[in-house]
């Protein structure tokens, strides 16, 4: 069986499209999802299954939208794939001074150039970010909220989702516990 991280975007956020975990984690079992366990409201789902990574995607989106009458992107890692990303940030998760964070956006699939060379524009020396393969690590100096980076995400024309560092962290712990 292969541990999964499904990251869902869009849910409960700002009173819309609400979505509770207890509901969520009882969907994914009666599809067949194994170990199913949730962490906060935002839509961070991890489980076990012998599905392909491509066609579970596409099934959890069908059944999310079916049963709750929304549809919501979902962003799926192996666990694998997700130590990968956590060991190859660039910045300096350790040594963060105050007001500086790192986020990561997780994309549907890799960025093309084009995608690539708009984000660019909105790189400054307070917000900078880093892509590798289908993930964007993002690096403020000041806040997160404030950042135009940030809200220029979706001009890398794949479907993104973004956690804070805390949030990819704990969920690496709740992997480790599974595994």
């Amino acid at each position: 069986m292969t541990i999964y991280i499904a990251l869902l975007r869009g849910i409960n956020v700002g009173g819309h499209h609400k979505l509770k975990m207890a509901d969520l984690k009882a969907l994914l079992e009666t599809m067949g999802l194994q170990k199913v366990k949730t962490y906060i409201q935002s839509g961070n789902v991890l489980f076990e299954s012998n599905e392909d990574l491509k066609q579970l995607g596409g099934r959890l989106e069908d059944e999310i939208s079916k049963t709750f009458g929304f549809p919501v992107p979902v962003i799926l890692r192996s666990a694998e794939e997700y130590e990968k990303t956590i060991q190859t940030c660039p910045y300096p998760i350790g040594s963060l001074n105050e007001g500086e964070s790192v986020h990561l956006a997780f994309l549907e699939a890799e960025p093309a150039d084009e995608g690539v060379a708009k984000l660019q524009a909105y790189q400054t020396d307070m917000d900078e970010f880093s892509i590798m393969g289908k993930d964007v690590y993002l690096f403020f100096r000041h806040s997160f909220r404030d950042s135009k980076l940030a809200a220029q995400l979706p001009k890398l024309g794949v479907s993104a989702t973004v956690r804070n560092w805390k949030t990819v962290t704990k969920l690496a712990e709740m992997v480790k516990e599974m595994a």
